[in-house]
């Protein structure tokens, strides 16, 4: 059988923001495909990015494992590897030349592979896989295990979901029969990790220590901007004993205080959540966990399950506070559908945090105040902002993309740069990102033991607020005439932002 090195080139090092953040977890998504390969047979070693220091661990892995085979596949639950940030792209394709160089056969798989293979393929990998790539890894894995010398013609001939580079550029096949889905209802190869640096990373940061789970792959909902180059719009869930069984490993092997469900939508039916509950509950295999989910699938029973199973935190794309943007996003939720999963989730003793995307085409200053007062109503405990971001293969990357220019991805996820030409300039939506955090530490603060505090903040953040709308229009892009007007509606002109429902908070 095949000695295959698999890795993948998220190196939190790369990421000043992440590194402040302090919370990293394994690669999941890789583990899994590690976990896949050792039952087919094969000797599979790790070399795990995220805490490496350098580059150099890595060649002193390759050096040392001297492996037939190097598998480059990155986590596709994390949604900074889907942003394909630029920095991790450079060093995936240093892992790659450094495979290649040192005689190994390279296959690469991850969202950007699947958007832009030719830089993969171009800095030696042989293969690069289309989606998931699962059902056509393990058939090329097979073919190389026959004949480790074969051409790399021969390799994917007939498999589809690959690319390979020829002398006329890529190559790709996409026409042939689709070989039979993989399942993963085992647990992921969580011995080849080093869970000790994990767990003194995160105490060191937060005094717990937290893993990630996955309980289902992908999302079948169809929102304008939410790139798919992976699952497509396919849900695939995995049993309620499947994810149970982990999650007690886990307990039993590594005793984790918290667990991080890395779905993009957790459990999506109550009947499941009720049976993963009773199931973890039998084997006192319980550990609290934070998941991702939609206000529309928020139901009181939802939200009671959720609770009973051990949800703790629940983090909701809430997106915008404005319908009309909502609408342009085909996001599929309400305003109030939002409000109202807030509600039902607080009652349960959830915590929640919403996940808000700032400068959507053809977003204006009414739809960021009604943002504004979004936060307000809904008292989130929580808030994750961040600006749109084109992502190849979607609607809106394709509404945008004769706007956008040499900029095609971010160095780093603090980057928050614009990369179309939006309503505002990027310095305009980081001041909002801003003032949208202090709002909702604000809130948070004047719920607690420290509303002393709060009149003076209140008037700190306010001004803060009337500084920059009074300059709005210095911030306008050029595709816009500077001080152009915008009607805004007096509900939402500067000032102290007035309650959206009765049960919002005054300030």
């Amino acid at each position: 059988m095949l000695s295959i090195l698999v890795c993948h080139s998220y190196f939190l090092r790369f990421d000043a923001k992440q590194v402040e953040r302090g919370k990293p977890y394994p690669s999941l998504a890789t583990l899994q495909c590690a976990a896949l390969l050792r039952r087919a047979g094969h000797q599979v070693s790790l070399f795990d990015a995220m805490l490496a220091e350098n580059l150099e661990g890595y060649e002193r892995t390759l050096h040392s494992v001297q492996p037939q085979v190097v598998l480059l596949y990155e986590d596709n639950f994390n949604f900074l590897s889907k942003m394909c940030l630029g920095k991790m792209r450079s060093a995936a394709c240093q892992m790659i030349a450094a495979a290649h160089g040192a005689g190994a056969r390279v296959i690469a798989a991850g969202s950007d592979v699947s958007d832009a293979p030719e830089p993969y393929l171009r800095a030696g990998a042989d293969v690069a896989l289309k989606g998931e790539g699962l059902p056509a890894l393990l058939e090329l894995v097979r073919r190389l295990d026959r004949a480790p010398e074969a051409s790399t013609a021969s390799l994917v001939q007939g498999i589809s979901g690959t690319a390979t580079l020829t002398g006329q550029g890529v190559s790709a096949i996409n026409g042939a029969k689709l070989l039979p889905e993989v399942e993963l209802s085992e647990c992921a190869a969580w011995d080849l990790v080093d869970v000790e640096r994990y767990r003194a990373a995160w105490l060191s940061t937060h005094g717990y220590f937290s893993l990630n789970l996955a309980a289902s792959r992908g999302c079948s909902f169809r929102c304008a901007w939410c790139s798919k180059p992976i699952w497509g719009n396919h849900y695939l869930q995995r049993s309620p004993a499947a994810v149970a069984q982990e999650m007690n490993y886990l307990k039993r092997t590594f005793a984790p205080d918290h667990v991080w469900f890395a779905d993009d939508i957790f459990g999506f039916r109550i009947d499941w959540v009720r049976e993963f509950a009773a199931l973890t509950r039998a084997e006192d295999g319980a550990i609290p966990f934070t998941i991702q989910t939609r206000a529309d699938l928020l139901s009181e029973r939802m939200a009671h399950a959720l609770r009973d199973a051990g949800c703790v935190e629940a983090w909701l794309g809430a997106e915008s506070g404005s319908q009309r943007i909502l609408d342009a996003m085909n996001k599929g939720t309400t305003v109030e559908q939002i409000l109202t999963a807030r509600a039902r989730l607080k009652a349960a003793g959830i915590r929640v945090g919403f996940f808000i995307q700032l400068g959507y085409l053809g977003e204006e200053l009414p739809d960021i105040l009604a943002t504004r007062e979004l936060l307000t109503a809904a008292q989130p405990d929580d808030v994750g902002v961040s600006v749109s971001y084109p992502l190849p293969g979607t609607k809106f990357h394709e509404l945008v993309k004769a706007q956008l220019g040499a900029k095609t991805h971010w160095q780093d996820s603090d980057d928050l740069a614009m990369m179309f030409r939006g309503t505002y300039s990027s310095e305009f939506y980081r001041a909002i990102r801003d003032l949208l955090h202090a709002q909702v530490s604000l809130q948070t603060r004047a719920a607690s033991a420290e509303k002393a505090d709060s009149p003076h903040l209140r008037g700190s953040l306010e001004q803060r607020w009337q500084q920059l709308l009074a300059t709005e229009s210095q911030h306008r892009t050029p595709q816009r005439a500077p001080g152009a007007r915008v009607d805004i509606p007096p509900e939402r002109r500067p000032g102290l932002v007035p309650a959206v429902t009765s049960k919002a908070l005054r300030w």
